[in-house]
């Protein structure tokens, strides 16, 4: 067997590792497909939730941000208390997949800890969202 592996010499030419190969004749983007689209308001969702007073988002102490994701490129976002009130309303239209929210209200203050539900509506469809946030302190000794 070791004269046909070396005769072979699968692995000299990658440095001692495998080969691999593959192609994409044949495969295409769909584009203008309702049902497709309609499909892809399954992948729409909040991370992190629950958010527990810190993401990986985050640049700094006084940051506090949750993401949105798998946004098509026209999208709205409305954000309501689970008594029905509004929280915020964002509006996407731009080529990224995600949109960010600095976990704040449309007055600029930072929201309460508790349950809130997320209405996306996209020219495909809505979709509804739930996200629990327990929000922390701001710590201000830190600096």
């Amino acid at each position: 067997i070791a004269d046909s592996l070396a005769s072979f010499d699968l692995y000299s030419t990658n440095g001692g590792n495998p080969r691999y190969s593959f192609n994409t004749i044949g495969k295409s983007v769909i584009v203008n497909d309702q049902p497709t689209a309609k499909s892809a308001l399954d992948m729409i969702n909040v991370v992190p939730n629950p958010y527990y007073g810190y993401s990986e988002y985050e640049t700094n102490q006084l940051d506090n941000r949750i993401k949105f994701t798998n946004l098509p490129k026209k999208a709205t976002i409305s954000i309501f208390t689970i008594s029905g009130s509004l929280v915020r309303r964002m509006k996407k239209d731009d080529s990224m997949a995600s949109m960010d929210w600095d976990l704040k209200n449309s007055y600029g203050i930072p929201v309460a800890s508790g349950l809130y539900v997320i209405h996306v509506k996209t020219p495909e469809g809505e979709k509804i969202l739930k996200w629990f946030g327990a929000m922390r302190p701001i710590d201000l000794d830190i600096f």
